[in-house]
Order: structure tokens, then sequence, then C-alpha cells
């Protein structure tokens, strides 16, 4: 059973005084049309001392951006830079969102409130700064089955209407505007870093060092700052890229910028879930060569790691870094392990390499789905042997009969006939009963199964 969130008292932070002044930009939001509440996430708002909000006051707050007492005095879009599909990109930054408040949780940690929707900023470039309201359902599709999956992600905290009528190329239009609101666990990315180093500003660099050490892992800076800060990244990477394979999914754009230092995944665009163990499957339309799909994405993942190396170099020579970058294969490996064996519901053992091997052939060769498999195989004990009697699943059948299950397996969900999935057909469904007839029975009754499912996996392995 995975553990209950606990009620916090509210607890607002500013932490982010310590980067400025050449770290963000203060803007405003949007004034928008009209303001309908659509969803607030009733299971994280008590974390951070914010449940007992009436929907007036949430909609004040994270729709027209009121302050929150005792946190930022206004709104500030984040400076950074990145590499997007390989190709470094010294013009973005905070184009349709700002880091809105900073709260702590009852743990004492550092949680940031921000938006996407909310607004032009000095970095939107030609965009208009909004989202539209299909984007914020997909996004809350996509954290609520990360989470419910052990992912280390961001959480879609409140979506609010608009009123407004998009224009986009890639989707019918016009269509209906919102803004949301995410909780994370920090903004910083690879990229605030790579901007730091690319206009030779050191001071920076040693601010966000020290920012991400001892704000966002609460670590002591040792001897090496840099080097321990980077250790701590291809830590959290490494079982972030895992994490995804294991849930089947695809992030789509795993550009630097949108890598996060503390390993949490966020800002979800043009995600999937893979149906099948497909390494080439991929998410993003425009992701022509295939630089970001399924079975490639630990590859990115590390890559963009190694650009946050790159950008502490003015810091500390270059050995140590590397020392730290040569450690992602063997973590990676660990950490799918512990993913994949925590997902089956079975014991860890020396043996786990091969089992697993043994399941990615028998799904790819007889294409059985991912979310199938686990729900068939959860603990150990398949239901049904007939479809898993086939010679491509005799090296797993034999594999599995060594391992034991861990803890408990009879959670009502197990004996659900299908697994609770999400893939692009029932997103889509989805997403048509609210466009069509503002039907939001869909969209409730499968982040409850979600949260169900989440449930009878229990608690995510913890993070490095």
């Amino acid at each position: 059973m995975r553990s209950a969130l606990q009620p916090a008292k509210y607890s607002p932070a500013n932490e982010i005084a310590a980067l400025q002044p050449d770290f963000a930009d203060l803007v405003a939001a949007a004034d928008f049309p009209k303001t309908i509440l659509r969803f607030r996430n009733d299971r994280w708002a008590p974390a951070v001392g914010l449940g007992d909000l009436n929907d007036g006051e949430w909609v004040a707050h994270f729709g027209r951006f009121a302050p929150l007492e005792g946190s930022l005095s206004g709104p500030l879009a984040l400076r950074y830079h990145g590499h997007q599909f390989r190709q470094y990109n010294p013009d973005i930054g905070d184009g349709r969102g700002f880091l809105f408040a900073q709260v702590r949780d009852g743990a004492g940690r550092l949680l940031d409130l921000g938006t996407k929707g909310s607004g032009q900023t000095p970095y939107s470039r030609f965009g208009d700064g909004r989202l539209t309201l299909k984007g914020g359902v997909r996004e809350i599709l996509a954290t609520e089955m990360l989470e419910a999956l052990g992912v280390n992600t961001s959480k879609t905290f409140s979506i609010i209407e608009t009123g407004e009528a998009l224009e986009r190329n890639d989707e019918p239009s016009p269509t209906r505007g919102a803004v949301m609101v995410r909780l994370s666990h920090s903004h910083i990315r690879i990229g605030s870093f790579q901007r730091a180093a690319y206009h030779d500003d050191k001071a920076l660099l040693e601010r966000l060092t020290d920012y991400a050490l001892t704000r966002l892992y609460s670590e002591v800076p040792g001897d090496n700052p840099p080097a321990q800060l980077l250790g701590r990244v291809v830590e959290r990477t490494a079982d972030l890229a895992a994490s995804y394979m294991v849930a089947g999914f695809v992030h789509g754009v795993l550009n630097s910028d949108n890598i996060n230092v503390t390993g949490e995944s966020f800002d979800y665009g043009p995600w999937r879930f893979t149906p099948l163990w497909e390494p080439g499957f991929t998410a993003a339309y425009f992701d022509h060569s295939g630089l970001y799909a399924y079975g490639r994405q630990a590859e990115s993942i590390h890559w963009d790691v190694a650009q946050l190396a790159v950008s502490l170099r003015p810091l500390v020579k270059a050995e140590p870094l590397i020392a730290q970058l040569e450690r992602f294969p063997q973590l990676y490996g660990e950490a799918m392990i512990r993913r994949f064996c925590w997902r089956l519901g079975v014991v860890e053992k020396d043996e786990a390499s091969a089992m697993i091997e043994a399941a990615v052939r028998g799904m790819t060769g007889s294409q059985t789905p991912i979310d199938r498999f686990f729900q068939d195989w959860r603990g150990g004990d398949v239901r049904d042997g007939a479809p898993y009697a086939g010679e491509e699943w005799a090296g797993f059948r034999e594999a599995i009969a060594g391992f034991e299950a861990s803890g408990r397996n009879d959670h009502p969900y197990w004996a659900d006939v299908a697994p609770c999935s999400m893939h692009i057909d029932e997103v889509e469904a989805i997403w048509n009963a609210i466009a069509e007839r503002d039907d939001w029975a869909p969209l409730h009754a499968k982040v409850a199964s979600i949260r169900d499912m989440g449930d009878a996996l229990g608690d995510a392995p913890p993070l490095p």
C-alpha cells in the first residue's frame, strides 16, 4: 500500500532570492477573461499547507496570481539556455511560465510552484505565452500516471480555464486556453548552468552549485562542490532514465533545458506511453531522427548531464567531473533492476539482470504490451499461463521461478482483467469528451483509476 501524503502547515519560502539579481526577471501574469477552476490537486495541496483554500482563494492565487503570503512578492521568469535536439540555443528562457512561489512540505523539502500558460515574458519570442486546455489535461494525465508508476515527477497542481480561444498549428483551432500550476522540486535546469557558463559568470555558477547542494539536496558542500553536485545529478538522472523505461514512458523532448538538476521529470509536451517494448518508439512527430526514442532516453539524458559537466569546468578540473559522468551506465543498470523488480513485485537478487533480459525478450517476441505483462506477473504468480506458454517466454518462466514476492500483492487492483494504461487513443477520448460535451467525468474517473493502481503498487523505491 502507498504511504499517504501527510498534511503540513503552510511554510512559505523565498530561497530563489539567493540567485538574484541576474537569474530571473520580474514579470506580470496575463489578465485572463475568465478563471474557471478545472482541477486542483487535492492529494498534494494539504502536503504543502494549501489544502484549506476555498475555490475562490485558489483561483485568486493560481488564476490571478495574487502572491502567497510570505513567499515571492512577484512572479519571476527564469533565465536559461539549452541544447535543443543537440543544437545550442541561447535565446530561450521561461517564455510562457514563471516561478510563482516557493513552499516547504512537512519534511522541510523546498518546492516550487511554477506556471505554464501564464502569459508573455521577455523570453516568449514570437509565442503568445499561453497553454491550451488540452495541453493542461494531457499534463494531468502524464503526471498522475508517472507518479503512480513511481517516477520522480512534477505534480500538476492546478488547471484553470481562461476563456481564451487560442490558435495552434498542430491541433484544431481555435482551441480553449488554460493556465497551469505545477509543483516541483525546483526549476533549476542543466540549461541554467549552461547560461552562466556561456556568459562566463563564475560567480553565478558558484551560487547555482551552492543553491543546488544546500537547498535542493540538503548537503553541506565538501572539498569539490561542482563534482559533488554532478555526482548527485548523475545518480538521480540514471534513476530517472530507468524509471522511464520500466514505466514504458517516452518524454519526447529531452533537451538540456528540460532536465532538472534534482533528476525530477517535468514539462510534458509530446509525451507518449509506448504500448510495446519498442526501442524505436518516438513521442514527438518532429523527432524525425528518433533522437529521443524510447530506447535512447538513457543515452540522451547522459548526454545532457555531460553538458552540465562542461558548464562546471570553469570551477574545477575535468578529471573529477569525468569520473562522476562515468558512473552513469552502472547506476542506470542498477536502477533498472531496482525499478523493474519493484513494479514486478519481486525481491531483488543477483540474477535480476538475466531475468529482466528474458522478460524483454518475451515481451518483444510475443508482442505482449508492457502494462499487460506487469499486470499478469505481479508477484511472480501469473493468473493465466496460456499467453506465456510459448517458446519466447521459456527463459523468463525459468528465471522468475527463483524470485519471491516482495510484500503484499492482494490489493483489489490486481484482480482487474485489464491493466491501467495510458495510451494515445484513451488520451484523445478523454479530451474529446471535454472538447465536445464539456464532460469531465472520464478525466476524473481516469485519475481515480490511476491513483488506485499507484496504491496497489505501493511506495516507489527511494531516490538515490
